[in-house]
């Protein structure tokens, strides 16, 4: 009889929560439980000074996870647009200012992407694994695309709406949730980590 263990997770974000235990459902994990961090409404958030998703991910990783007991992760994630340098990369979240809402990002995307021929971009995702203060690794995933001009499908969250996959011929706000997570960022990220924990055992 396979053994179930708990794991916790570090967001605020609930569609992140949603995808992350579907993560676990899709690729077999079935005796991993993933739960949001008890109380974590109420922990004062660390400063994320990191300059790449690696940093943020452990640096955020490690301290939630002295809230618990048991194994916690965190995620950084984001869209890197290669004309645009980069950007917006580790201030997805907040491109349009702290608390920023989805559209708010992707009108501002939109406007420093007008007139900008090259349109390629992906998505990055690194979730940090620790437990009681110790970083247990870090987990990389990413997808290629495109961004287009219009916001396209209801699904998903965040820049979704505007970054094409080429091979699914449609955006990933448009795709089943279950496709989507066989190539998505944090699908990738997630499984590796998940597949690390049942190595660990």
């Amino acid at each position: 009889m396979t053994t179930r263990f708990r794991l916790f997770c570090a967001t605020s974000n609930p569609g992140k929560v949603l995808e992350f235990r579907m993560a676990a459902t899709h690729f077999g994990f079935h005796e991993i439980e993933i739960d949001l961090l008890p109380g974590i409404k109420d922990i004062a958030p660390p400063a994320e000074h990191g300059t790449t998703f690696e940093e943020n991910a452990a640096l955020k990783a490690i301290y939630y996870s002295g809230f618990a007991d048991e194994p916690v992760f965190a995620d950084d994630s984001g869209l890197c647009v290669d004309a645009l340098g980069g950007a917006p990369g580790v201030y997805s979240a907040r491109y349009a200012g702290e608390n920023a809402t989805d559209a708010a990002n992707n009108a501002l995307l939109l406007e420093r992407l007008k007139g900008v021929a090259g349109r390629r971009a992906r998505f990055v995702c690194l979730a940090g694994l620790a437990q009681r203060g110790k970083l247990l690794g870090t987990f990389r995933g990413e997808v290629e695309g495109r961004m287009i001009d219009i916001p396209r499908g209801s699904g998903g969250f965040g820049y979704d709406p505007l970054f094409y996959y080429e091979p699914f011929q449609c955006t990933l706000a448009e795709v089943d949730p279950a496709r989507k997570m066989d190539v998505s960022h944090r699908g990738k990220a997630l499984r590796a980590m998940l597949e690390f924990l049942r190595t660990r055992g």
